[in-house]
């Protein structure tokens, strides 16, 4: 019996206008373009700053240059799953309002937060529903709007962050195209880290955690990054180890934005080229959900029929793992 295979068959991203550079920050907090290019590798970062809106008109744009690049009606969508840690509401998933605003009436759609892993998480997912054999075009798509949970006081967390959205459409194959295999662990020891501390249900919103800014990301910045180091190279390696991939086989290392230095350290243990990995963190800084896919969207144009991609993420849980897939289509 043919194998189902889920493939990636079209990209679509969106930014929002306003980029916030880093004299910007600086006029802010104590910092410096210098510390910042150091430290992160961050120059700028793109920011929603339109009263009322969210995370869902930041889809939205994404979703609709995906539809009109592969020729798909929002009716033939069977299933859209939003990967976010930033959604409208507490409920209902932004994934609902997303199908509403784009007329997508035919699926069911719900969301996924799973940290900076959530595209990766959410892509596997989506891609056992394609080998079920009941769906057959399924959006995947990443979308934050983290500006609204930066602290613009804290100079160690309001560099890192941007606003940002990237989707895919998944559609079966038969070929030996699209996802090959997925590595994903998470350990919820690293939640000390990294996380929001109120408007949970430990911690609701109250007059107190809004006056001592709880409602902010809280980050320990050695611990995530040595985790984030450890982790991204392990799980990337024991992809390539696993599927007998050398390193000059292999075509693009797709890595979390999250921090120049951590990219580099993986792409080193992976014995690959900075040739080889996709880097746009200069230009968008840490998207969360939404670095992975707004990377392929970046790149499409010089992506292959075939090429051998390792995506590869790490983020709040702690959450990580990597996905080896075969691109399905010439990008140019």
């Amino acid at each position: 019996m043919t194998k189902i295979r889920a493939a990636i068959t079209g990209v679509g991203g969106y930014l929002p206008d306003y980029v916030l550079t880093n004299y910007d920050l600086s006029q802010l907090v104590d910092t410096s373009d210098e510390w910042i290019m150091t430290r992160i590798g961050i120059k700028t970062r793109h920011i929603e700053k339109t009263k009322g809106k969210g995370t869902s008109d930041i889809a939205v744009p994404a979703i609709k240059e995906l539809l009109e690049k592969t020729n798909t009606t929002p009716e033939e969508i069977d299933f859209l799953l939003c990967a976010t840690v930033t959604p409208d509401h507490q409920f209902p998933a932004t994934a609902n309002i997303i199908s509403d605003k784009m007329g997508i009436k035919n699926a069911f759609s719900y969301d996924l937060n799973a940290g900076c892993s959530g595209f990766l998480y959410a892509l596997e997912t989506a891609n056992r529903f394609i080998e079920s054999g009941q769906y057959k075009k399924v959006i995947v798509v990443g979308a934050e709007k983290m500006s609204s949970i930066v602290d613009y006081t804290d100079r160690s967390t309001c560099p890192i962050f941007g606003d940002g959205a990237g989707a895919v459409l998944l559609e079966p194959v038969e070929e030996e195209l699209g996802i090959i295999d997925s590595m994903l662990q998470s350990d919820g020891a690293g939640r000390i880290h990294l996380h929001q501390k109120a408007g949970g249900s430990v911690m609701p919103a109250s007059e107190e955690s809004v006056k001592n800014r709880l409602h902010f990301i809280y980050q320990e910045g050695q611990p995530v990054f040595k985790a984030a180091v450890a982790n991204m190279a392990d799980t990337s390696v024991k992809m390539m180890e696993k599927h007998n991939i050398a390193s000059d086989e292999l075509d693009w290392l797709v890595p979390h934005q999250a921090n120049m230095r951590i990219i580099e350290a993986t792409a080193r243990r992976m014995g690959i080229k900075r040739e080889q990995v996709m880097i746009n963190i200069q230009r968008y800084g840490n998207t969360t959900a939404a670095t992975l896919p707004l990377c392929l969207w970046d790149y499409e144009k010089q992506l292959k029929k075939g090429d051998k991609l390792i995506l590869s993420t790490f983020g709040a849980g702690f959450t990580w793992g990597s996905i080896y897939l075969k691109w399905a289509y010439d990008g140019a």
